[in-house]
């Protein structure tokens, strides 16, 4: 990335600005429906989402001369619209941005919060948990939302545009409105019951008791209000205003039909929750792993963390000279003993003393990766190491499994002209989130207070995630950024819960060690292994020659009804100063990816 590729660059962006662009040969706004395509290579700019109206979007505020941050945040907004049943305004997320002018990573906290009237006993009632369907469906599962502010932030410090200028194209989106395709209509299906028991989730989205067919279209003119309103008032409006006082009505008296027998608690969020949020900056997690940097998301997030141990413990062995099946058993092996660590360590470190560093240092994945046995698996779930103390095979308490977790987040990934790059991940949690859209409002309700543990993993040892007033819940986001020689070489992540982190080690390894593209290394077949008995894993991966030989050295897997892992999208640069941007081929329908001007120019 030498100086005539940044001038060249930013020439480029001179050029675009009173451009229009074109995806898939309509001009933003002006057609019904987008293709998808996974891959694309070229200059100025690059985004990748999973969905094509969204990317189109980015790539449009790119072309009129806006950064990778406001791409980040118009893309997040649009997806907000059309993919809202894994995010929006009613959720949180986590914001990792490389910083072109000074090489330096800086990252957003947008996690939800517990209200001030939680405890640690929140989700018990007579001693026991209440059952966890109850405690996703309810007012009492809500933290208090942390994306707007997310966004606002995230211009504030680094945009070139307005919250009102990159918010305005997805509520005209909304207002206009969107072709209703498979995924949108299966995922309404899916929450039919639930959705039905709320009249304003379900005025917007069975009307006439059916979810909207596929290939008529979708619009929702009380969240393209509710943008509006947003970016007229700078975020007052949810924060400390009529916004806010709307969601607070609607979690501490949920808008339940009477005609329901869903058990739907309240919640106890205030105004004040609201007026207190803030969405902190904090030190990103830091590893490296072959010569490269790996930066991602710190504590409260277990992604940083754990995806970097996994690492380490794979960087005791030259894995790019293994066998397929060797791979694999190695992957497999490096991210059960990473879990079973963070498990046990990881929490909101305003709350506990969280080892982070120790966690990433290369010591103690030493110290776990001698238990790797090439021949047999090992028997989960595994018991955690001391990262304080870290001993050669030594290990310390009872293991426990990871919580399966929401498979429903998003991710996407932004790069611009000049350099910068965004990798963000952002969720309301369960697909559909708690259930409930705010009435008169357009958007649902994040259930983030879910991940927390309803009660300790295992009795009498001390767990980091359990509920507390003010706290947040552990997550496993890995929005990631990859340094080479302090450049940026790869950025991606990925939804998926707890698989969040097995899919991105995957998608790094895949990349860096076996030789893949990165399109290739995204649609790989995947297996996560977070210290289970059985490793979840797609049908694809189980079709591979490679199963049956690990299932010998005692390898188990489970394949889930959902039979998809993660929907991951990245960029890639390339020496020359191109850009690739890249999404799944398959998953989630596929994803699109697209660059300001493809690489034939």
């Amino acid at each position: 990335m030498g100086g005539h590729v940044v001038r060249r660059s930013a020439a480029l962006v001179a050029l675009l600005t009173a451009t229009t662009v074109l995806v898939g040969g309509a001009e933003v706004g002006a057609s019904p429906s987008r293709s998808k395509v996974p891959e694309a290579t070229g200059y100025g700019g690059a985004v990748a989402s999973i969905d094509a109206d969204a990317t189109a979007i980015g790539i449009s505020v790119l072309r009129r001369g806006g950064n990778a941050v406001d791409a980040a945040v118009a893309t997040a907004a649009a997806l907000g619209v059309t993919d809202p049943f894994s995010n929006g305004i009613g959720g949180g997320g986590f914001f990792v941005f490389y910083e072109a002018r000074t090489g330096k990573i800086h990252t957003i906290d947008g996690r939800e919060t517990t209200p001030m009237a939680g405890s640690e006993t929140m989700f018990q009632e007579n001693g026991a948990p209440i059952p966890f369907a109850e405690g996703v469906t309810s007012g009492l599962s809500v933290g208090v939302p942390g994306t707007p502010r997310t966004w606002q932030r995230a211009l504030q410090l680094w945009g070139r545009k307005s919250l009102k200028d990159v918010m305005k194209p997805a509520e005209q989106l909304a207002r206009r409105g969107f072709v209703v395709d498979e995924t949108f209509r299966n995922q309404i299906t899916n929450n039919a019951a639930r959705f039905s028991a709320f009249p304003s989730t379900r005025d917007l989205y069975l009307p006439g008791g059916q979810p909207p067919a596929v290939g008529t279209k979708f619009r929702n003119p009380d969240m393209a209000n509710t943008y509006r309103e947003l970016a007229d008032t700078n975020l007052k409006s949810l924060y400390r205003g009529p916004i806010g006082k709307d969601i607070v009505k609607t979690v501490q008296q949920p808008p339940k039909d009477p005609a329901s027998t869903l058990n739907v608690r309240p919640g106890k969020m205030t105004e004040a929750d609201l007026a207190r949020y803030d969405a902190p900056l904090r030190a990103p997690s830091k590893t490296t792993y072959r010569g490269l940097d790996i930066y991602s998301m710190a504590p409260p997030s277990s992604g940083g963390t754990t995806v970097g141990e996994a690492l380490n413990i794979l960087e005791t062995k030259d894995v790019s000279k293994l066998s397929k099946v060797d791979y694999l058993h190695y992957f497999l092996e490096s991210t059960r003993l990473a879990f079973a660590d963070r498990n046990r360590w990881v929490g909101d470190p305003a709350f506990s003393d969280v080892p982070t560093n120790e966690l990433l240092s290369q010591r103690f994945a030493d110290s776990r990766a001698c238990l790797i046995n090439p021949n047999q698996a090992l028997t989960s779930p595994v018991a955690p190491g001391d990262p304080r103390n870290p001993q050669p095979c030594a290990t310390a308490g009872q293991g426990a499994p990871a919580e399966i977790g929401s498979q429903h987040t998003t991710h996407l990934t932004t790069a611009d002209a000049w350099g910068n790059v965004v990798s963000y991940t952002l969720t309301i949690e369960s697909e559909g989130g708690n259930g409930i859209v705010v009435p008169g409002r357009g958007f649902l309700l994040n259930n983030e207070l879910t991940d927390f543990n309803f009660a300790p993993l295992v009795p009498g040892v001390p767990d980091p995630n359990l509920p507390a007033a003010g706290k947040r819940p552990r997550s496993s986001m890995a929005p990631t950024i990859v340094l080479r020689d302090g450049k940026p070489f790869l950025a991606t992540g990925s939804p998926g819960g707890a698989s969040i982190i097995t899919t991105v080690t995957q998608v790094i390894t895949g990349r860096v060690d076996r030789g893949m593209t990165l399109k290739n290394a995204i649609a790989e077949p995947r297996a996560s292994q977070r210290n289970a008995a059985l490793a979840q894993v797609e049908k694809e991966f189980l079709a591979q020659p490679e199963a049956d030989p690990l299932m010998k050295r005692g390898q188990g897997f489970n394949v889930q009804a959902a039979a998809e892992i993660g929907a991951a999208t990245g960029v890639e640069r390339l020496p020359d100063g191109r850009w690739i941007a890249a999404a799944e081929t398959v998953r989630r329908g596929g994803g699109s990816a697209a660059v300001v001007i493809p690489a034939r120019w």
